[in-house]
């Protein structure tokens, strides 16, 4: 009991400092360096909000790599990794006037800053990112695009998920969503701004901070791994390096969707026994555990994590989402597809093993001969 405590304890300090949480820091007075200013271009140019998260990085990364002109604001005094097409701009992201000068001529804003993960940040903190983020697309006369998740179906959510399935969700997570997205439509009818929305299953890929390496494969180099919820249970995950690619696909097509349209990324639709064959594998021969079937697999305590959650907000909010492991889901991409065509998806096992590279669980030689 005391061990699991202490692993519950570490989760909760990994998951409020991971990179892909964005907090907002003190107002700091902010002038733009003449060398930021960016003048017309005829190339594509979207402004990337939050890049230095994990998604928000992916996206930097992924519109590069398609020959857009990438705008990435971080915090100031931040900065970011040197990409071909990509300007790194420390800025604060309220700060609309300096925003829309250094991104002057962005078609499209990608919304990819995120709260800390307990209720009082999200409650104080999601409303006035969304609003910055709908300010700076308004000055910009941008399409606006904001990767959702499935938080807005709640408890009783069917097994297939459309655009059109009803949003009933009574937790406050779910709702909060909710009420986020309803403001960007209204937003969009109040004119000067389009919005897409890309739902998605949970996060994984592109480095830390995912139930992937904070819970799911924590302990694999020591021969075990913990699940969240019922091992035939299918569950929608999201490669980040694929939804990203989706990201940049629907913005190259956002004038055949109507001003406010809402998207589903199907990724990968899996469950525990999927992943658990994979990381079995990848033990093996890691040398982690002599063959598969020694791969430890344990249950996540979930009535620890809520008591937990008395004393530790985050555990609170993680444990409002339980649901989500017992529950039976995934999103149908068919809309997505027909604007997109075929939408990008890596294989299960090597997104796997790309994923535990990222973390540094793989050596690159090991990882590219694995999946050559």
């Amino acid at each position: 009991m005391v061990f699991i405590y202490a692993l519950l304890l570490w989760t909760d300090s990994q998951l409020c400092n991971s990179r892909h949480i964005f907090t907002i820091a003190p107002f700091l007075l902010f002038s733009i360096p003449r060398s930021f200013i960016v003048q017309p271009s005829s190339a594509s140019t979207v402004l990337i909000l939050g890049a230095r998260g994990r998604l928000g990085l992916a996206a930097t990364r992924a519109f590069a790599q398609a020959g857009w002109q990438v705008r990435a604001q971080v915090r100031p005094g931040a900065t970011g990794p040197a990409m071909a097409g990509v300007q790194w701009m420390p800025a604060q992201v309220e700060d609309t006037p300096a925003l829309a000068a250094l991104s002057h001529g962005a078609q499209v804003v990608v919304h990819a800053m995120n709260p800390a993960y307990t209720h009082r940040a999200w409650r104080r903190h999601a409303p006035v990112l969304m609003d910055a983020a709908i300010d700076v697309s308004r000055a910009l006369g941008a399409t606006l695009v904001l990767p959702g998740n499935v938080y807005n179906y709640g408890r009783s959510m069917p097994p297939v998920l459309r655009e059109d399935t009803a949003q009933t969700a009574q937790d406050f997570k779910g709702r909060m969503r909710i009420q986020l997205e309803q403001r960007l439509q209204t937003a969009t009818q109040e004119g000067g701004i389009r919005a897409i929305v890309l739902r998605a299953g949970d996060f994984f890929g592109s480095g830390g901070g995912s139930w992937l390496d904070l819970v799911i494969a924590k302990n694999l180099t020591q021969g075990r791994i913990r699940w969240p919820g019922p091992l035939g249970v299918s569950h929608p995950w999201a490669y980040l390096p694929d939804l990203a690619r989706a990201l940049v696909r629907a913005a190259e097509e956002r004038h055949r969707l109507a001003a406010f349209d809402t998207l589903h990324f199907a990724g990968q639709q899996v469950t525990a026994q999927q992943w658990i064959q994979v990381l079995a594998t990848v033990a093996v021969e890691q040398g982690w555990v002599a063959e598969a079937p020694s791969l430890r697999v344990d249950p996540l305590p979930w009535p620890l994590l809520r008591l937990a959650g008395l004393v530790m907000p985050t555990f609170a909010a993680l444990a409002d989402m339980r649901y989500l492991w017992s529950t039976p889901h995934r999103l149908d991409n068919t809309r997505l597809c027909a604007l997109i065509g075929e939408e990008p998806h890596t294989p299960f096992e090597q997104a796997v093993r790309s994923a535990l590279h990222d973390l540094g669980l793989l050596a690159p030689a090991h990882f590219h001969a694995a999946t050559a």
